[in-house]
């Protein structure tokens, strides 16, 4: 092999390494070596990764090279996930000082992300699912992290269920995919479902069904969701870790796989269906939480279910957008969540009016003639196939109408056109996006079918309806009802934790013990 293609293979088997020899330091080093070692790591992972990436866009490097894939996806996803490691790794070494268990967090942190950068850049079944698992593992003890937690522990041990179950998924998935390709290249596999073909055969629509499920497991969905929410009771570092980077791996796994997802009518409608409901439902128990790390965990389920619904459409360039807005503003806001109060206060300082029927009336109509009238412009002066799928521009006409009906408050009050700019400004970023993500990945020829558009767009009007109930019409008694089981989370995560400490029993840290102590403690000293 010439050196010009082993530099690449070298250059990209370095961000994983140096994280992981970052790790296997920061074990062995004093604690303020080892936050040091981890700044180090981290920084340099980001910064190789910010190259690779531009060297990747710039044509220089090869698809493949070794058993690492080079393509813009796998690049970003890199960049993604050192650029979460150095933000969490800084932000960690202030917030846990002090902790006994500091050290291991740093080790562990970085070996997950290590782990993740092998997943997102390997091109190799074996490679992916070994990483994969080192990420799972990994994660179980930083959940851990406070392991005299009843909560941290159940959810650590649902998690680490519903995680073997993903694997065993994925496993059973990658398996039928080599015996049908005689190939454990991820590229070759891909590649093979690049242009619509001939029917699936029985093996390949199991593997699509199995990869939609371990998706949908990874990305804790309704009803395996009570891991996600619980996990709170992890420091702020592991749940930003969490929710901005690793919960992203199921998204990631579909991304992957979208050519041959596409093809599946089966995997698409169980992912439109579970995801579909889930992201709803999840949104709407999100409104009635008061912790803001809890609303956040709830947000991530909703957020997630989002975006296996839009891949499942095919909008593939909008689902990576989503994935990359969405992991920075979950390590950011988690990051950040003890301002949460003061912002708090500052929203009940200048509370909102109801806004009226008319109100509701004319700003569905401008968002939508506001939709539309950029539609036409887009149509006629480009090919765009943005508007080939309808449900998106929906969701996008129900979010500005709420955006333009609630900001006639007092705050709003002569600032129409102000937000009506606004609006505008929405839209037009979200096409231009939309536009340049779907430059960056290769073009799949998909159209998604018409029950899959209004099924979705249903969702959404319902959503938005859900939305108006609880923020409007609370005075009805049925509608207090709906939000009281809102509140309870439809008794779901109930249902599913008694099922699995029946399937598999798990012995929780006691608290009662430990106050016995003090208690007893307390008495020996009088």
């Amino acid at each position: 092999m010439h050196w010009n293609e082993l530099l690449p293979t070298f250059l990209l088997s370095l961000v994983p390494i140096i994280l992981a020899m970052g790790a296997l330091a920061s074990a062995r080093r004093p604690r303020q070596r080892a936050w040091r070692t981890a700044q180090v790591t981290t920084l340099s992972g980001l910064l190789l990764s910010t190259l690779l990436l531009a060297l990747g866009l710039s044509g220089v490097l090869p698809t493949v090279t070794g058993w690492w894939q080079t393509a813009p996806l796998q690049l970003i996803m890199l960049l993604l996930a050192n650029f979460i490691a150095f933000v969490v790794v800084r932000y960690s070494a202030t917030y846990l000082q002090g902790e006994p268990r500091e050290q291991r967090f740093v080790a562990l942190a970085q070996g997950v992300f290590a782990a993740v950068s092998v997943a997102v850049l390997s091109d190799h079944l074996l490679v992916f699912l070994v990483a994969w698992l080192t990420i799972g593992l990994a994660m179980h003890q930083l959940l851990m992290f406070y392991p005299d937690r009843p909560r941290a522990a159940l959810a650590a041990h649902k998690k680490f269920l519903f995680a073997r179950s993903a694997e065993l998924c994925v496993l059973a998935a990658f398996l039928l995919l080599y015996l049908h390709h005689d190939s454990a290249r991820i590229s070759v596999i891909t590649s093979a479902y690049a242009a619509p073909g001939g029917a699936l055969s029985a093996s390949e629509q199991a593997a699509a069904c199995l990869l939609a499920l371990a998706a949908l497991i990874k990305c804790a969905q309704l009803p395996l969701h009570g891991w996600l929410i619980q996990v709170v009771e992890a420091p702020t570092p592991v749940s930003a870790a969490l929710h901005g980077g690793v919960i992203n791996l199921g998204g990631y796994l579909l991304l992957l796989f979208s050519p041959l997802l596409l093809q599946s009518t089966p995997a698409q409608a169980l992912i439109l269906v579970v995801a579909g409901l889930g992201s709803v439902l999840a949104a709407l128990i999100m409104t009635t939480r008061i912790s803001i790390k809890v609303r956040l965990a709830w947000s991530t389920s909703a957020q997630m279910g989002l975006m296996l619904v839009e891949i499942a459409l095919g909008l593939v360039e909008l689902a990576l957008l989503h994935l990359l807005a969405h992991s920075c503003y979950k390590a950011y806001v988690f990051l950040s969540s003890g301002e949460a109060v003061q912002q708090d206060l500052q929203r009940r300082q200048a509370p909102g009016r109801r806004p009226t029927p008319a109100q509701w009336l004319s700003a569905g109509l401008m968002s939508g003639a506001l939709v539309a009238g950029l539609g036409a412009f887009v149509h006629y002066v480009s090919d765009s196939s943005a508007f080939d799928v309808v449900s998106p521009w929906v969701l996008m006409t129900l979010a500005l109408t709420v955006l333009l009906a609630e900001r006639r408050g007092p705050l709003g009050a002569g600032a129409g056109a102000g937000f009506l700019g606004l609006a505008a400004l929405v839209v037009l970023a979200y096409f231009g996006l939309k536009s340049l993500f779907a430059v960056l990945l290769p073009t799949l020829e998909h159209t998604a079918p018409l029950w899959a558009d209004l099924w979705v767009s249903t969702l959404f009007v319902l959503l938005f309806a859900g939305y108006c109930l609880q923020r409007h019409g609370l005075h009805h008694r049925w509608v207090q009802t709906l939000n009281l089981y809102c509140y309870a989370g439809f008794y779901l995560d109930e249902w599913v934790t008694r099922n699995t400490l029946k399937f598999w029993p798990h012995p929780l840290p006691s608290r009662i013990r430990a106050k016995r102590l003090h208690a007893a403690s307390h008495g020996g000293s009088l």
